[in-house]
């Protein structure tokens, strides 16, 4: 029998208080630093109380005010993330339900090796596959597009696994009423299995949009041209900077800024989660 104590719900919480301590300074810095001048940098130290810049850093980022650093406007930069970060999760959300659907509801030969070949894509790491990807995209004339930027990025034998997982839990009597019923595989599909999977659509959205969204190593090897480049990469590019000091405030800005689509997404998603929630418990 577990025991109700007290000090125990104190040490709890207070475990729980540290770590979005830990977590969440590194966004108040970043906050902060957005609201100085860049003259509060110059000593090698971040403030830990709010400027009185910052309307001027936002201001400055927007109209191009830190155009040596910046050699794409953080307009172009934010809408190259959203494309690749909603490309990625769509593209992975519908070939990885797609596939489960195939393997758990279709008799076809070697269906298990088939699942096994996808599921063991698991143990090799992003960068042992990069060398031969970026060799395809090459071959494919595809540098420097959005389809290079996003479709070598969409298998995803995780979705695969799960979508498999949750098809497996669904009775069998459900899959006999619906063929009784005279409905086809797509409109089972469309109308039962959709239905009954938009907990894990949910939640699998708001993991591969932020995946998406700070991808940075891939980005940087498929594109030369300016015009793609996304904001996690323009932030690199903005702190590397050789003949002078690096404007940190406007970095904090674009940092800040870059920050707001995933939170926004995670806020929004996590009511409609939790509505899935429900739903599936009536």
């Amino acid at each position: 029998m577990v025991e109700n104590q007290r000090w125990l719900d104190y040490l709890a919480h207070a475990v729980l208080i540290l770590g979005v301590l830990i977590v969440a300074f590194p966004v108040y810095v970043a906050i902060i630093a957005s609201t100085h001048e860049p003259s509060a940098f110059v000593s090698g130290t971040i403030p830990l109380l709010p400027g009185a810049n910052i309307a001027g850093s936002y201001t400055g980022v927007f109209q191009g005010g830190v155009s040596s650093q910046m050699s794409v406007p953080i307009g172009v930069m934010l809408t190259n993330s959203m494309i690749m970060a909603l490309a990625i999760a769509f593209g992975k959300i519908a070939i990885s339900i797609l596939s489960a659907f195939a393997i758990v509801y279709f008799k076809f030969p070697f269906r298990v090796l088939a699942f096994w070949m996808i599921f063991i894509t698991l143990m090799l790491p992003v960068e042992v596959r990069i060398v031969p990807t970026f060799e395809v995209i090459s071959n494919l004339n595809l540098l420097n597009s959005y389809t290079g930027l996003t479709v070598p990025l969409m298998a995803s034998a995780t979705a695969t696994f799960l979508f498999r997982q949750v098809f497996l839990t669904i009775p069998d009597e459900l899959t006999e009423a619906a063929r009784i019923d005279g409905a086809g595989p797509m409109k089972f599909f469309k109308d039962i299995l959709l239905p009954m999977s938009q907990t894990n659509i949910a939640a699998l959205f708001v993991i591969l949009f932020i995946y998406g969204w700070n991808q940075y190593l891939w980005p940087i090897l498929v594109t030369t041209d300016d015009s793609y480049q996304t904001i996690v990469a323009g932030i690199k590019r903005m702190a590397d900077v050789v003949d002078s000091e690096p404007n940190w405030n406007y970095i904090m800005s674009v940092t800040v800024l870059a920050m707001l689509p995933p939170v926004l997404v995670v806020i929004f998603m996590q009511r409609l989660f939790v509505k899935g929630l429900v739903d599936s418990e009536k």
